[in-house]
This record gives structure tokens, C-alpha cells and sequence, in this order.
């Protein structure tokens, strides 16, 4: 397998501590994943190098933890590998690491003692299967070198930890080994590795590795590994190449010719993947093999989802509506959004969308949101604009027509459309919906100003496409006029000049207004329809730009709100308390450049300067997970990264924004 294009990470260049801060992440296209730091440190319960989903995209098993190699010189063992004890980061491997880079694939280079190593992996799409590749070059003065590679196994539930136990089973094979244990509930789950090098078993077990950043999220942070051999090969002069396959699955016989072949593979599908949009900005590049990850197949119903969240997130249905512009029109996956809108269309129940889909915690669905069938609508009419499939959009017209007629007459979770016209919904429905044992964290109950922007919007596209359909539009027109005539009166803040953010009603069922500045208002603005007439929108968008903007996205609250909270850290409470109160979501900046160049008319400058503000996440891509856009970050300044190290819809939106506001592009057919 051949060296990577670019570095990320040079010795030379950088701080040796980054190698334990950063993150890798690489996906199979199923919800599986391999990912840790670029030292190969694990800091997360959820790292892992070969991460399984077992019913894609969810129930992921850990199933290999960590290859940890060694080179032994003279009979003098120089360790690669490094884990965090109470009291010590050992063994220091990263010492070795001369350069990271990022693509095709994540490739590391070691010099141990004038030994040359090329270490590199990937996974093979649409299985649960890990490749690494090692080329190794031994100078002619080193007479007597061996390669170890101890393959250090939990299989065990992703959000779980391993303590040492006897219920994992070894059967040693000709080219390697396979494993066996069995889930708490008695489901089987098997590891199979296999490489050109000699298996040696060699059951033992290593204690108490601890993961940093469980600890500081305040939970369980240590578990032990299983080791159940290694594999080792002596080291000719000149070059060597071993490989190592991790699989879920039973492996065939493999040589070193199909790991070449599997290699090939998957960087043509990168290649093509990063091509078929036609960007040469640097950015969009960079964002469009971050979009590939998110996508993934959902084996019970044969389509396609998104994930929304490495390491830990599932498919949600308002992260996928949200991502589905950026992550797949707008990279000319145009089957794939068909598939993904089908998917959810068919799982839609008195017209809501799912949320959340069955896994091994429950076997129900979960309908607990009012505005993803809102964002339903709206991603359904952008797939139209950008692909002109009214055959598409006609199979989902029944949908449309059910979301539609539920929301107007009522369905669960209170929401219904008021005497008003205005949609009114119960608490925790819509995406600030942090709440601690009964207690919303923001309280947003009644009716919530981006939720009558988008029925407003959804009423309108739902006009237009009855009328491509050739059915009567009358109702759904005079319906999206009404909420219209209503909206500003009752959202519009005078003083502020800007939203209130929703309308409550105390146990009394009086009336009140919540005027927190928060960037809920900005999708007013930003979406295909809007109400407000021009100079309230261009009051929205310099309020916010004035108190929620930063390098890395939209503050959830303006810092001078007395529930302001700068810092994402410590225990779940104080994280949820700041989660939706101040934590920068970078999402939202893709709502805020749509909003900023639509009320200047797209004109140049408004351009340069949204291209601005989006190009400042270049850096970012290098500074938490590697060419991905982080779930959240800091308020305050320096607004360091939090959660999720890749999320999707912060990759998706600044993707879309970036294209469709900064470049004008649409892509057709």
C-alpha cells in the first residue's frame, strides 16, 4: 500500500503532545468505524480499531481495541504502541512517529533505530473488516530484527466497559485466530484476524487502561483487554510488508495481493467520491470525504441513513433532514438522498417522522421531535431543485400530504396548529432539548419561532409541489398565508429588533413571551420560504452577527443572558446546563451565511465574506478530528472543540452553505 498525499502531523513541525489530543476516525459505510488518537493512545471507551456494527448502523461492538507492535532489535524490544495508566502514559510509541497523514487513508511513519515504518489501515465498505498494512524497510546493518503484533481484544458493547472474565473462546487457525463470546442477552459475537505473518496464542489479560476523556465527561474510565496471542514475523533486509485483517465475519483465505486489491478499492471509491462534485477549493474538498462517512446503509430496510455523530451518535431523523443537502446533494449523491427520504417517508406515523430507530435498547420507534418532518419536507423539496425528480418526489406526496394534515388538526406530543395558525407543540420537541431527570434545561413549550418558520416554509414548498403534481393547491396556499399574516405579530420584538425565541403559557395560561437572544431566528431567514419582509431580516442577521457569531459557528445563547454558560465541561448536569446556553454549534453557521448573502442579494462582498467566515474552519479540520467539523465548541473564547469529534450535520451545512451561497452552485442531473 502506497504513502498518503499529505501530512497532517510532522515531527519536525509539530508538538509530539498533539499525537495524544487528535483524532482519527475511518467508517465502513454501516455505522462501523476504527478510530483513536494519532498515538494510537485510546482516550475514549469508544475507540477502537475495529468497531462492528452488528444490525447497521447500530449496535456497535468494540471488538479490537488495539494492535500494539513491537520491534525487537538484537532481541531488544522497542515498543510503537501507547496506553494511559492511573500513573503513566507507557508504553511512549509516538516517540517513533515521524509523520501523520490523512489521505487516501490515515498512514503513519515510524523510524525505530533507523528502521523505517509505513503503517496504514482502512476499512472495507459495506463490512465489518479492517485492514492494517505495515511496510517495513530494514537497513543492511540491522542482522537480526522481529516484528510482534499483540492484538489486544474487548468485544463488548461500545458504550460499555471489559473487566476480566472468562467468557471469550480461542480457535487458533492456520493464518491467524477467531474468537468467540456472547452478548448479555446470549447473542454471539465472534473476531477473526488473520496475516501473512506466524500466529502464536498467548492468552493473557492487561489491566487497567484508563480513558481521559470518559473521566473528565464524569464516567467509568477504566476496563481491561484481552490479549490472546500475537502474531511475528522475522524481518529480512530491505523491504517487508505484513498484513493484518480484523473482521466480525468469517475470512476466506487472504493474501497479501487481495489486501492490495481491497486497497485499491477503496481508494478509487474515495477518489470518485471527492471528483463527482467538481470543487477545487480547498474546503468543499475536505468536507465532501468528511460527508462520506456519515453515510450509511440501514440494513432492515435495505436503504440508506445518516449517522449523526462519530464516535457515539445514531440515524436521527432531524440531524438527517438537516444533513441530507450537504452531505449528499450537494455532492451529487443523488440516489443515495432518494434513499435516505424513502427510508424515513415509509416510517412516518400520524405524520411524524422517526427520530430514532429500533436497536438492541429498544425495539420501538422513537417520534419525539416536531420539527424533523418539518426538515422532512424541506429536504425533500431541495432534492426537487437540485434534481428536478418529480417522479421521486410524487412516491412521497402521500407523506407530505399526512405530515400536513396531522400538524393542522393535531397529532402526539401537543402538536397541532392554534387558533392563530401558528404551530404549537409540549416541551423538549424541538433540537434544544437538553433535559435532567424531568427538568428542561431550555424550557421551550408553545410555540417556537424556527418551528413556524419551517411549517411556514413547509406549507409553501407543499404549494408548489401540488401544483408540479397537478393537484389543487388552493388550501395549503391559503393556509401558509395565514400563518404569515400572524407570525410577525406575534414573534416580532420590537425593542430588540429581533424574535422572541417562543411564546409559553404559565400554569395560569397567561401568555409570555421569552425574548433570550438565541439563534433559533436565524432560520427565519435562511430557508427556501421566509415571512419577514426585508429590513426585519437584515435586523435578525446583524443582532445575531452582533452576539452569537464566532469563528466556529452560532452561540445557543447571547453571553450577556444571565443562564450564559462559556464552558462545554464536567459531568453530564453542568454539560447540559451550557449545552443549549451559550456552547458554539457549528452547524448553525451554514443557516447564518444563507441568511447573511440572501439580505444582500448574494452580492460579491457578501460572498467574500461569508467565504471568510467558512474558510476559518479550515484550521479546525486538524484540530480535534482529523478532516471532520466537531459537534461543539466553547462560547468563550478560544472556543475549544467538544462532543462528538465529527458531526454530521456541522460538516453538512458549512458543505451546503459553502456551495450554494459562496459559490452559487447547484448541481443537475
Amino acid at each position: 500500500m502506497q504513502r498518503s498525499e499529505e501530512n497532517i502531523f510532522s515531527a519536525g513541525r509539530d508538538n509530539r503532545s498533539e499525537l495524544c489530543q487528535k483524532e482519527w476516525l475511518v467508517t465502513n459505510g454501516l455505522g462501523g468505524y476504527a478510530s483513536s488518537t494519532l498515538s494510537f493512545m485510546n482516550t475514549r471507551k469508544y475507540h477502537g480499531l475495529l468497531v462492528a456494527s452488528m444490525e447497521p448502523p447500530v449496535d456497535r461492538m468494540v471488538l479490537l481495541s488495539a494492535l500494539d507492535e513491537e520491534i525487537l532489535i538484537n532481541n531488544v524490544a522497542q515498543e510503537l504502541a501507547c496506553h494511559r495508566y492511573s500513573d503513566a502514559v507507557h508504553p511512549q510509541g509516538f516517540k517513533y512517529i515521524k509523520i501523520f497523514t490523512e489521505k487516501p487513508v490515515p498512514s503513519w511513519e515510524y523510524d525505530v533505530d533507523g528502521i523505517q515504518i509505513n503503517k496504514t489501515l482502512f476499512m472495507e465498505h459495506g463490512k465489518n473488516k479492517a485492514f492494517f498494512g505495515y511496510n517495513i524497510h530494514v537497513p543492511p546493518e540491522k542482522a537480526s530484527c522481529t516484528m510482534r503484533i499483540h492484538p489486544l481484544v474487548n468485544m463488548r458493547d461500545f458504550h460499555g466497559l471489559t473487566q476480566r472474565h472468562d467468557g471469550i473462546s480461542q480457535s487458533t487457525l492456520r493464518h491467524g485466530t477467531s474468537l468467540k463470546t456472547y452478548t448479555p442477552e446470549g447473542s454471539k459475537i465472534e473476531l477473526h484476524l488473520t496475516s501473512n505473518a506466524a500466529y502464536i496464542p498467548y492468552v493473557d489479560w492487561y489491566y487497567n487502561f484508563e480513558y481521559p476523556l470518559e473521566m473528565k465527561r464524569g464516567y467509568d474510565f477504566r476496563e481491561d483487554c484481552f490479549h490472546p496471542g500475537y502474531f511475528e514475523v522475522e524481518l529480512a533486509q530491505g523491504n517487508n510488508e505484513i498484513f493484518i485483517v480484523a473482521s466480525a465475519e468469517k475470512i476466506n483465505d487472504i493474501s497479501l495481493s487481495s489486501v492490495r486489491k481491497a486497497y485499491e478499492t477503496e481508494k478509487k471509491r474515495i477518489a470518485m467520491i471527492c471528483q463527482k462534485p467538481g470543487f477545487t477549493e480547498v474546503l468543499p474538498l475536505k468536507l465532501t470525504l468528511a460527508a462520506d462517512k456519515f453515510v450509511v446503509m440501514r440494513h432492515s430496510t435495505g436503504k440508506h441513513s445518516i449517522i449523526a455523530g462519530y464516535p457515539w451518535f445514531a440515524d436521527w431523523g432531524r440531524d438527517t433532514m438537516i444533513s441530507l443537502p450537504g452531505l449528499t446533494l450537494v455532492t451529487g449523491r443523488y440516489d443515495i438522498a432518494a434513499s435516505i427520504l424513502s427510508t424515513f417517508a415509509k416510517n412516518c406515523r400520524e405524520g411524524l417522522i422517526p427520530n430514532k430507530f429500533p436497536d438492541r435498547s429498544t425495539d420501538s420507534y422513537a417520534y419525539n421531535t416536531v420539527d424533523a418532518s418539518l426538515w422532512f419536507i424541506n429536504a425533500l423539496w431541495k432534492y426537487l431543485e437540485y434534481t428536478n425528480d418529480i417522479q421521486t418526489v410524487a412516491k412521497m406526496w402521500n407523506t407530505v400530504e399526512d405530515l400536513i394534515r396531522y400538524y393542522s388538526r393535531g397529532t402526539k406530543f401537543g402538536i397541532k396548529t392554534d387558533t392563530d395558525h401558528l404551530l404549537c407543540h409540549d416541551g423538549q420537541l424541538t433540537w434544544m432539548d437538553a433535559k435532567v431527570d424531568d427538568v428542561e434545561i431550555t424550557p421551550r413549550k408553545g410555540k417556537a419561532c424556527e418551528i413556524n418558520a419551517l411549517w411556514y416554509n413547509a406549507l409553501v414548498i407543499a404549494s408548489k409541489v401540488a401544483a408540479r403534481l397537478g393537484k389543487d393547491d388552493t388550501d395549503l396556499a391559503e393556509m401558509a398565508e395565514k400563518v404569515s399574516e400572524n407570525f410577525e405579530p406575534a414573534f416580532w420584538n420590537e425593542e430588540q429588533g429581533c424574535l422572541y425565541d417562543y411564546i409559553g403559557y404559565d400554569p395560569q395560561g397567561i401568555e409570555y413571551k421569552d425574548s433570550a437572544l438565541r439563534p433559533n431566528q436565524i432560520l427565519a431567514v435562511s430557508l427556501p420560504h421566509c415571512m419577514l419582509d426585508a429590513g426585519k431580516e437584515k435586523s435578525i442577521v446583524r443582532k445575531v452577527q452582533q452576539h452569537l457569531l464566532t469563528s466556529r459557528g452560532l452561540r445557543t445563547l447571547a453571553p450577556y443572558e444571565t443562564a450564559y454558560v462559556g464552558k462545554y465541561e464536567g459531568g453530564l448536569l453542568q454539560r447540559d446546563m451550557a449545552y443549549h446556553n451559550g456552547t458554539v454549534w457549528p452547524w448553525l453557521m451554514g443557516p447564518f451565511v444563507s441568511a447573511y448573502c440572501r439580505t444582500r442579494g448574494h452580492s460579491l462582498r457578501s460572498r467574500m465574506y461569508a467565504k471568510e467566515l467558512l474558510d476559518g474552519f479550515i484550521p479546525h479540520l486538524a484540530e480535534a478530528g482529523i478532516g471532520s467539523i466537531s459537534e461543539i465548541c466553547d462560547g468563550d473564547e478560544p472556543h475549544l472543540p467538544g462532543g462528538c469529534v465529527a458531526q454530521a450535520w456541522s460538516v453538512a451545512e458549512i458543505l451546503r452553505a459553502y456551495s450554494e451561497d459562496v459559490l452559487l452552485k447547484k448541481m443537475r442531473r
